[in-house]
């Protein structure tokens, strides 16, 4: 988000910011899916042996059921971790799933430094086509106002939240870079939509997914406090004090059930995360902040440059949503199609 300029008319800016916050919540919601799919990660055959994996695919030594089976046994409790009603309950579960996904970190940036291979021959320029879909996810990446604003109102000093967001964007930027990049530079173009994937199936590197999906599944009560603070309240108001209680813990899981639903029915990670950025992250990343803040503050005396580089960011940014949906509908659409022939081509063999 922009920080608009000082302003005295204060009941504007809250209500941009509630503005903001309400469109953030279906953005939110999207996110959720991606996480109830990425805790099936885990759910892989154990090995000793920890060789690179260059085949980005997980060899499986027994029997196992569906990925989509392993989604529908986390369902209840996800749903009963949503029935946290307080982000002050849920503080010290992000603080383990911080200090989770931190020791996970370490260990896939000490995998990827030991086994890049030298001399290193990898293109420089990816192929144009792959740019949308870059732009989709490096936007959902970075544009995180669902957390951001809670946060900031929960806070009892609301007026130092900005050193601590430039904090906090300077450490995950330096971590978005390096991994990245390191990433790349070991596993070249058999990388996966999610760096776990190219892991091996040794005990130690499966016990970072493990402790990745453990992270994860916390942190979806605190995803999920947006758009139910968003959405419930108002269905809420809506019922007798009798049956409150039982409308909102009802409410909320059917919301549950709506997110592992799409989880199961679009299970490309990769592509989602690229779609979600360009419809909904590229919208309140670069597109309705430097409109709201035109038509906001325009009768304050705007100089004619900051208008120039709003109009400028928001064309950028629709140009990245009409094209970033357009290639990841297409993928998803034609990796779809791939899989049924190849499933239907297995059936015909059997």
């Amino acid at each position: 988000m922009f920080p608009p300029p000082k302003c005295k008319d204060e009941q504007a800016v809250s209500d941009l910011r509630r503005g903001g916050a309400v469109r953030d919540g279906k953005r939110v919601l999207a996110e959720e899916t991606l996480t109830v799919g990425k805790v099936v990660e885990a759910a892989n055959a154990t090995t000793f042996n920890c060789h690179m994996n260059h085949t980005n695919q997980t060899q499986v030594l027994v029997p196992s059921f569906d990925s989509r089976l392993y989604m529908l046994c986390f369902l209840p409790a996800l749903i009963l971790l949503v029935f946290t009603p307080d982000l002050r309950y849920l503080a010290p579960l992000s603080l383990v799933a911080n200090l989770v996904m931190s020791a996970s970190l370490i260990l896939i940036y000490f995998y990827s430094l030991t086994n890049i291979t030298y001399p290193i021959n990898l293109p420089y320029v990816g192929r144009a086509k792959d740019y949308p879909l870059f732009f989709g996810t490096a936007i959902f990446a970075f544009e995180g106002i669902g957390v951001v604003l809670p946060l900031e109102n929960k806070m009892q000093r609301p007026q130092s939240f900005i050193p601590v967001l430039y904090l906090g964007m300077g450490i995950v930027t330096f971590l978005y870079i390096s991994l990245g990049t390191i990433g790349y530079m070991c596993f070249g173009e058999h990388i996966g939509g999610s760096i776990t994937l190219n892991l091996p199936n040794c005990w130690m590197y499966q016990a970072v997914k493990l402790l990745y999906s453990f992270g994860i599944f916390i942190t979806f009560a605190l995803q999920f406090y947006v758009p139910a603070e968003i959405l419930i309240p108002p269905v809420l108001a809506r019922v007798s004090q009798r049956w409150e209680k039982a409308v909102d813990l009802l409410l909320r899981t059917v919301l549950v059930i709506f997110t592992c639903a799409l989880a199961i029915l679009i299970p490309e990670l990769d592509l989602v995360i690229s779609l979600v950025g360009s419809v909904s992250s590229s919208f309140l990343a670069l597109i309705f902040p430097p409109i709201l803040q035109i038509l906001t503050f325009h009768t304050e005396g705007l100089s004619p440059l900051v208008t120039v580089r709003n109009i400028i960011i928001s064309v950028i940014g629709f140009i990245g949503f009409l094209t970033g949906t357009y290639i990841a509908i297409a993928e998803i659409v034609a990796r779809n199609g791939l899989k049924r022939e190849e499933t239907f081509s297995s059936y015909m063999v059997q």
